[in-house]
């Protein structure tokens, strides 16, 4: 069996340890970036519900200053975003190379993204309920916790699937500029070296962590749909 790995991946095999690091650096970028950048984007995602127009907070200033907050920063193309903020990011952790350090703009492009999609899986939270709630005395505060968070708790999970493969594909970009993790192994040892096994080798591993992402968030789904 090695034998035949060393004849199909003859440049992977030397670097088994490379790629376990890799992918420890993928999951260490997309777990963090994951609880920072979806917990700030709930309460940006809940802000722009409750202060829209009909909210039950209702404030247009807010609501339009964190509207185009989200229309101008999901304009700009990630990889754009990781050299936009390169000084801000020195600023946080020191250093602009590794995945510690890719965190910062990964976060940065998360918010508003998760942001956007929190805010509409909140609208199809069923007004009646909400009337029901403000009808019952609730505070305003409650109606977030106990109706919005918990009514719409099956879209939010849906969308946390879907930021959270999109972070794991923004990881890979990150190691164009040095970020680490499979991308930057891509590219650095595969790409730049011809090697041509690493490259399938590496995207093989994210395909799989995408899968295995999804398919905890469809478990989750399910069990929560079905109670």
């Amino acid at each position: 069996m090695y034998n035949i790995l060393n004849e199909f991946l003859p440049n992977v095999m030397p670097i088994t340890q490379e790629f376990i690091t890799a992918t420890e650096q993928t999951i260490h970028m997309s777990f963090w970036t994951a609880v920072i950048g979806c917990g700030i984007g709930t309460v940006l995602g809940v802000i722009l519900v409750v202060a829209r127009k009909g909210g039950i907070l209702e404030n247009p200033s807010i609501y339009q200053f964190f509207d185009k907050f989200i229309n101008i920063f999901r304009s700009i193309p990630f990889i754009i975003l990781l050299t936009l903020f390169s000084g801000f990011t020195r600023f946080i952790v020191g250093t602009t190379i590794g995945p510690t350090a890719a965190i910062v703009p990964l976060v940065i492009g998360t918010i508003p993204f998760f942001g956007r999609q929190i805010e509409n899986a909140l609208l199809e939270v069923d007004p009646g309920v909400i009337e029901a709630a403000q009808s019952m005395g609730i505070s305003n505060l409650g109606i977030i916790f106990r109706v919005y968070l918990v009514e719409g708790l099956a879209g939010i999970i849906r969308v946390m699937a879907l930021t959270l493969i999109s972070i794991i594909g923004f990881t890979a970009m990150a190691g164009a500029i040095g970020g680490g993790g499979l991308g930057n192994l891509a590219i650095a040892r595969g790409h730049a070296r011809f090697q041509d096994d690493v490259i399938w080798v590496s995207t093989a591993i994210i395909l799989v962590l995408v899968f295995v992402s999804q398919f905890v968030c469809n478990v989750i789904i399910k069990k929560i749909t079905h109670d």
